[in-house]
């Protein structure tokens, strides 16, 4: 997806702009137990497209002295990173001497850029909206984020910048691996393992992602194409700033991938960082396979190995249906068998349940489950269920009363659906329907 970066001088109200883009749409990792979310980046979707959109307030300089240069700076990531800028100032004050310094660095950019004066909460102050103009750019638009005025227009002029949806490669029949984690737990090493000369290497060829390059391998007769990107490989971070841009690249290479290798620390595993990105493979519906890297610092202790699955199963119960897998990257030691799981993964991804086997299990739920009722004494009552979609498989319950369905009870269900059939390392969706819905 697009990127849109949020820039501008404190207090003209980029945050508000963050929130009305993004809307109030809770994601389902918000739910996800030990899962916290970073507000500062966030998608958005308008007229059936999605973007990225990066609130880069955060990222200022508190000090006074180091305010220019952390501007400065936080501008130049934008222009690298972004699809499109958009430069908000304060529409009732006018340009100020600081914006004139940011739309000088703009302009010699070359890069899209929308100018959003913001603040014109009224019809009074339409007219300074003109004002802006004085920046040097060609599209201006007056909102007020706190009001919402004319937000639906800043959305239709922004879908007219940023690039449109790329469409999937023809005939690609490749399986799609994201190699992703926080920073400096291997990812690098493990991705050129599995690119490496002992491989049927096929090309380098360029991603859809900026700056990404998918290479295509042939291991065992199966293609497999490994989504990078420049924040894989990076050695070093300019600024803060980088790592929310370098945090996006990532989520577009899991919106790209089927199955994506999630590499942590043997040392330092199930940090906050590492259920972020667990929680957002599942959210995509992606097939998901836990790696825990530098397995040769801790020894070969079956036991030690043992405990650690089963912490990871406490810590983030969430992916508890993932294979885990310890490696080293340094000595190979597990390297062979990563395609293995990665395959089966993908396999599982696009299994059905036939109907008669999902039609004993309703059977099966109705005669020895005690389903849920409510303060009213109105009962639980499933009529049918069928499997919908794959790719992750996803199933539709019509019953009478959809929200009775609690959250323990749903996950009940997806355990009986797991042991019906092996859905290791895929998120399951399930949905309840009332009967006279379509």
């Amino acid at each position: 997806m697009p990127v849109v970066s949020i820039i501008g001088r404190p207090n003209v109200g980029k945050s508000s702009l963050f929130n009305r883009l993004i809307g109030r749409r809770e994601a389902i990792v918000d739910d996800m137990p030990g899962v916290t979310r970073d507000r500062l980046y966030g998608e958005a979707e308008w007229r059936e497209r999605k973007f990225y959109v990066i609130d880069t307030g955060g990222f200022l300089a508190k000090d006074e002295n180091a305010f220019v240069q952390g501007m400065r700076q936080q501008v130049g990531t934008a222009i690298t990173e972004s699809d499109l800028v958009l430069f908000v100032i304060d529409g009732k004050e006018g340009p100020t001497w600081m914006d004139e310094d940011v739309a000088d660095m703009l302009r010699k950019s070359g890069k899209p850029v929308i100018v959003v004066a913001n603040k014109i909460d009224d019809g009074i102050h339409e007219d300074s909206v003109f004002q802006a103009y004085s920046l040097g750019f060609e599209d201006v638009i007056g909102v007020s984020a706190e009001h919402k005025r004319y937000i639906y227009d800043l959305l239709d002029l922004i879908l007219e910048k940023i690039p449109g949806d790329e469409p999937a490669p023809e005939e690609d029949s490749s399986v799609k691996v994201a190699i992703v984690g926080r920073p400096n737990v291997g990812k690098s090493s493990i991705l050129n393992h599995l690119a490496g000369e002992e491989r049927a290497l096929v090309s380098d060829i360029p991603g859809t992602t900026r700056d990404a390059l998918d290479t295509l391998v042939k291991i065992d007769g199966t293609t497999f194409r490994l989504i990078d990107t420049a924040g894989l490989r990076r050695k070093s971070r300019v600024e803060d700033n980088i790592e929310y841009y370098s945090y996006v690249r990532t989520l577009q290479a899991i919106d790209r991938c089927d199955v994506a290798l999630l590499v942590m620390d043997a040392e330092e595993p199930f940090t906050d960082q590492d259920k972020k990105l667990a929680g957002e493979i599942i959210e995509r519906g992606k097939g998901i396979v836990l790696l825990l890297n530098k397995w040769d610092l801790l020894g070969k202790k079956d036991s030690l190995g043992d405990s650690m699955k089963k912490k990871l199963r406490e810590e983030m119960v969430f992916v508890s249906h993932a294979p885990v897998h310890f490696v080293s990257a340094l000595t190979g030691r597990g390297m062979q068998k990563i395609s293995d799981l990665v395959l089966k993964v993908f396999e599982n991804r696009k299994k059905r349940i036939k109907t008669t086997l999902l039609n004993r299990l309703l059977r099966d739920i109705l005669a020895f489950d005690r389903l849920p009722t409510d303060n009213r004494g109105r009962a639980f009552k499933i009529f049918y269920c069928t499997q919908a979609e794959i790719n992750p498989p996803t199933f539709i319950f019509f019953v009478n009363y959809p929200e009775l369905a609690e959250k323990a009870f749903e996950n009940h269900i997806e355990n009986e659906l797991r042991e019906l059939e092996d859905f290791d390392g895929v998120p399951l969706r399930i949905f309840w329907r009332g009967k006279e819905e379509k």
